[in-house]
């Protein structure tokens, strides 16, 4: 695996444990916590380029941290994910 390969795998890995944290917070609404769910499986199983799945991921969690209803603890988790998957390139 090359050093950018796991540079990648490494910031993928910080942000599904964010992400998974969050999930698992019942202060968060179910249909955010869901959504991340979907985001945390696509990161890790979903088909197509690893930069590609975390752009993806990046533009959905952008549009949740917009939500009104989400506490401003998880807000400021998922801009610390949005800001590890940002570095990832192909």
């Amino acid at each position: 695996m090359s050093t950018i390969n796991k540079e990648n795998q490494e910031r993928v890995n910080k942000a599904l444990a964010v992400l998974q944290n969050i999930s698992e917070t019942v202060t968060v609404p179910r249909n955010i916590r869901k959504t991340i769910k979907e985001i945390m499986t696509d990161l890790q199983k979903g088909t197509g380029k690893l930069g590609v799945r975390a752009a993806n991921a990046v533009a959905i969690l952008t549009e949740i941290s917009e939500d009104p209803n989400l506490p401003i603890f998880a807000r400021v988790k998922i801009y610390d994910a949005i800001s590890c998957l940002e570095n990832i390139r192909d």
